[in-house]
């Protein structure tokens, strides 16, 4: 059988950022839908931010790209260029190595669920723009080097 039993997927919930920064991500949950499929090359997450939370610190990745598409509810895009407000059926797209630092926050009182895909390459960083944070193959870790 092919079809992903969305409700039996594996659930990554909360943040699994260093503390302080894992506190924006703990009222969302990702059920990971391209694991449930076997996909290797990319992934596929079902994103569900309760009102208040982050997708994340704002971020951009140095290998892979991503795309998300509001399923329900409206979320904030954050960008370094600003502020647009997703409702459903919006998408938007970040490619790899676009310096660009992006992030979804809900600030609407309702469940927002967003499509996530994205490549996975193993050997991708990621930096947080905001924060002296970068994320490495190896874990997180401080602009200087010094792991978290």
């Amino acid at each position: 059988m092919k079809k992903i039993e969305i409700d039996l997927a594996e659930v990554r919930a909360g943040s699994r950022y260093p503390a302080p920064f894992h506190l924006t991500g703990m009222n969302k949950l990702r059920r990971r839908l391209g694991r449930a499929a076997g996909l290797s090359q990319f992934g596929v997450n079902r994103l569900e931010l309760q009102p208040g939370a982050w997708s994340g610190q704002r971020h951009w990745h140095t290998r892979n790209d991503e795309f998300v598409m509001v399923l329900s509810g409206e979320v904030v895009l954050i960008t370094g260029a600003g502020e647009e407000v997703l409702k459903a059926g919006d998408c938007a797209g970040f490619r790899a190595g676009d310096a660009d630092g992006h992030h979804l926050v809900n600030r609407s009182e309702a469940l927002s669920v967003v499509l996530e895909v994205g490549t996975a390459h193993a050997d991708d960083e990621c930096d947080y723009p905001d924060i002296d944070m970068v994320g490495t193959p190896k874990g997180y870790a401080r602009r200087d080097g010094t792991p978290y």
